[in-house]
């Protein structure tokens, strides 16, 4: 399969980057963030998430997020909402778009969700109605597709299974996820043949970690695959709370750097995503995540 001229990046880490950091970060820094996220092209933001402070405590004010952030005309400002009392939450802050998550692993569901994988999908059928009723689009995750730091290596068909059921009852867009980063190029095909037998390729997605330094030759190998949209993390912010020694996801300068050099189009600036990496790294005083990030502010 030739490789697509464009792909949509998913920008997760004002959300997925920020959610396991143990330091307090202030409104007004992920405000900053978001916008200079903006700034940098990106048309699809995952701002904040409506979930209990007491499970994920830095989503906290992600209504005073939303609140803040300099709106742009083209670009889709999205919410992850675990039910429907999140959902509520982010329609009064007006969010756009939301996002609903399930995994392809019970033992991974039970400690993240304390739920089976069945209860957690019935429990978006309210949250699905009432996001069609307001007219919001929801997307889907799927996590644990490539391999469970609990149940250890996930079948493909289970992969298909869970994606097929949130595709069925209304996601536009599957996001198929790495949450541990164990995942080989090989394994991504196989898993992409097996769940695009049942959903469009272009209603999925890629989501992949990079705790075995495999993310970029997964990406590749989904590009392979038809798979146009990915997601990412500016400076490789992120892991997951609920995986042991998962580290961040891609960093988007890095995905960028490659579909770049693929002749791929992003409308993404890299120099302006670097100093928005590099900003949110100082503000959280930790190393940048990004291999090219830090390649090229230190020529």
């Amino acid at each position: 399969m030739s490789l697509p001229k464009s792909v949509r990046l998913v920008e997760v880490g004002p959300r997925d980057g920020l959610q396991n950091e143990k330091q307090p970060i202030s409104v007004a820094d992920k405000v900053r963030l978001v916008d200079d996220l903006t700034a940098a092209g990106l048309s699809y933001i995952e701002v904040g998430s409506f979930v209990s402070p007491k499970w994920v405590p830095q989503m906290a004010g992600s209504a005073e997020v939303f609140a803040g952030i300099q709106r742009q005309p083209g670009v889709t400002y999205a919410a992850l909402t675990p039910n429907l009392k999140g959902l509520e939450a982010a329609l009064e802050a007006k969010v756009e778009e939301v996002a609903v998550f399930a995994a392809a692993s019970e033992a991974f569901s039970q400690k993240n969700i304390n739920c089976s994988i069945a209860d957690s999908l019935q429990r978006f059928v309210p949250l699905m109605e009432a996001a069609k009723a307001a007219d919001v689009r929801v997307r889907g995750y799927v996590s644990c597709v490539l391999g469970c730091p609990y149940d250890g290596e996930i079948a493909p068909e289970q992969v298909a299974s869970v994606a097929r059921e949130l595709y069925a009852m209304g996601c536009y867009e599957v996001s198929l996820g790495d949450t541990i980063g164990t995942g080989t190029a090989g394994k991504t095909r196989s898993m992409l043949e097996v769940v695009g037998r049942d959903i469009p390729r272009d209603r999925l997605a890629g989501h992949f970690h990079d705790t075995y330094g495999q993310a970029l030759a997964n990406i590749y190998a989904s590009l392979l695959e038809g798979i146009n949209v990915f997601d990412s993390s500016v400076a490789g912010l992120g892991g997951c709370p609920y995986a042991k020694g998962a580290t961040g996801n891609v960093a988007t300068e890095d995905v960028l750097y490659l579909l770049q050099g693929l002749g791929i189009e992003t409308g993404v600036e890299i120099d302006k995503l670097i100093a928005a990496g590099q900003r949110i790294c100082n503000v959280l005083g930790k190393a940048n995540g990004s291999r090219v990030a830090r390649a090229r502010l230190s020529r």
